[in-house]
């Protein structure tokens, strides 16, 4: 006997959407296939239950597709956490965290033992194989003491110490290349060392920007706790390049709290990196919608 012919009206109209939805990504599976993904963790999505999983499965997917993804993680209220405990009060100035001794064994506990390790746990869970690192595994993040100019808080020959906070001196992507090649998915902490092996609390922000630059990523994708960079009537904005962000900041459209967050993006696009995301980590599986779909959930930032 033949077997009966189904009526297309019967078939699950959910079913038909999971089929629609992935023959749209299959060009950007195409294009991304063997490229560098560096993705910066943090936010609400590092810290609800549900977002966690999701972006670890997005992370496993991108990875079972053929593209290489690489996490940076935040840790700043997992380390306000600690600290409290501790009986230590946070202080920070212009919008860094004052490190002194005390607070980087705080900061390297935190970053390099517990947020680090649950990230790698999440992926392995979702079925990745996940390798975690902080920047003195293999010497790969060189750090230098960062300066910051005085603001209205007075220091030293007009600078203000921040204690051991750092910024990237140099990166060396042989660690990271490696685990790529084994088929691992990096999963770094933004912790760095010196010259003198003194080691430097960096925002990871600026990690995930310089490694993006330094590993030729295709992508640079950064998770927030906004819509992407918003202008000061709250709109999006989208669809820019280092030359449209200079001028909208010169007009004030962009200020305020967005200038931060847009200062390592932009220098990655500036440095070669070909498009980065400023995107909602709110949205459930927020990286793929931003990599496999059309429609995306941010800010597109274009190098040129």
């Amino acid at each position: 006997m033949n077997a009966p012919l189904i009526s297309p009206s019967a078939h699950s109209p959910q079913a038909a959407e999971k089929a629609r939805i992935l023959g749209e990504a299959l060009p950007y599976i195409q294009r991304f296939h063997g490229k560098t993904i560096v993705v910066k963790f943090g936010g609400n999505a590092m810290t609800d239950e549900e977002l966690k999983s999701s972006f670890a499965r997005d992370v496993v997917l991108l990875k079972l597709v053929g593209m290489n993804p690489v996490v940076v993680h935040g840790g700043g209220p997992q380390i306000e956490q600690l600290l409290t405990r501790l009986g230590k009060k946070g202080e920070f100035i212009q919008g860094m965290r004052v490190t002194d001794a005390e607070t980087m064994d705080v900061v390297e506990m935190v970053l390099g033992g517990q947020v680090n390790k649950e990230v790698v746990e999440l992926i392995n869970q979702a079925g990745g194989k996940a390798v975690g690192l902080t920047g003195q595994d293999g010497a790969f993040i060189h750090a230098r003491k960062l300066v910051l100019p005085a603001g209205k808080e007075k220091g030293t020959n007009g600078n203000v110490d921040l204690g051991q906070v750092g910024e990237v001196e140099s990166i060396d992507p042989a660690v990271i290349q490696a685990l790529e090649a084994g088929g691992f998915i990096p999963v770094v902490a933004p912790i760095g060392t010196g010259r003198d092996g003194t080691t430097y609390n960096i925002n990871a922000d600026l990690v995930a920007g310089k490694l993006a630059e330094v590993l030729r990523a295709e992508k640079l994708v950064v998770l927030t706790n906004t819509p992407g960079v918003l202008d000061k009537d709250g709109k999006l904005l989208t669809g820019l390049t280092p030359k449209k962000i200079d001028d909208l900041v010169a007009k004030g459209v962009i200020s305020g709290g967005m200038l931060p967050k847009i200062g390592s993006a932009l220098d990655a696009a500036r440095s070669g990196v070909k498009s980065v995301h400023i995107i909602d980590g709110r949205v459930p599986h927020a990286v793929l919608l931003e990599v496999l779909t059309d429609q995306g959930v941010g800010t597109l930032i274009r190098s040129k």
